[in-house]
């Protein structure tokens, strides 16, 4: 049985700034929400969650991604390329199996052509989801596995994966390209890389 619970809440080092930093999701929790989203058979919710999670874009692109940026003849691309608004370069993003299954369902549901939104607003007609229904829904997802939802946000998904990647590898260009920063030091701030965490790194080398 999963349990959400089994890991302690990660907790900032002494001294460490968190003001504004919204927490990356641990894969438990990943799980949990995923697992809770589809036993409520939330299709929209479980494609958007996903492909959040893969894209790791800001949220402003995440909304405003139309069905033809995902989906081609021969159904949801496994590689997707996206033009971000706040800088104007382009950012590419794996899209994983249990993404594509999620974002097709939800469109075969939804009844969505190429050239509609991927994710409708429900509240304007010809409008996508907004960026502040976006936030509502990730609070929603936090709750859902009893987290507390002002330490998770947007930027939780944005960063998840790259966390993850960074905590695996330490490969900061890998992380910079997949968040499209077009600086270094734009991925070491989001990442909240630390001198502690390059000795540990530095500490696991054998030469």
């Amino acid at each position: 049985m999963l349990d959400i619970h089994s890991q302690v809440p990660w907790r900032p080092r002494a001294g460490a700034r968190t003001t504004g930093a919204k927490l990356a999701l641990k894969p438990v929790y990943v799980w949990g929400i995923r697992i809770r989203l589809q036993v409520a058979l939330r299709a929209r919710d479980l494609a958007l969650f996903d492909l959040a999670l893969d894209s790791k874009l800001r949220g402003c692109d995440l909304v405003a991604l139309k069905v033809s940026d995902l989906v081609s003849a021969s159904g949801v691309r496994s590689r997707v390329m996206i033009l971000q608004r706040k800088t104007g370069r382009p950012v590419q993003f794996e899209v994983t199996e249990q993404t594509r299954r999620s974002v097709a369902g939800w469109i075969e549901r939804k009844g969505l052509g190429p050239g509609d939104w991927l994710f409708p607003s429900r509240k304007k007609q010809g409008a996508h989801l907004s960026t502040r229904q976006y936030a509502r829904l990730v609070d929603r997802w936090i709750t859902l596995i009893d987290l507390d939802p002002s330490a998770y946000g947007t930027h939780s998904m944005r960063r998840t994966k790259v966390s993850l990647l960074y905590k695996k590898t330490g490969n900061l260009r890998a992380c910079q390209l997949l968040l499209g920063h077009t600086k270094l030091e734009s991925t070491v701030r989001y990442l909240g890389v630390e001198v502690d965490d390059a000795l540990e790194l530095s500490e696991a080398l054998e030469l």
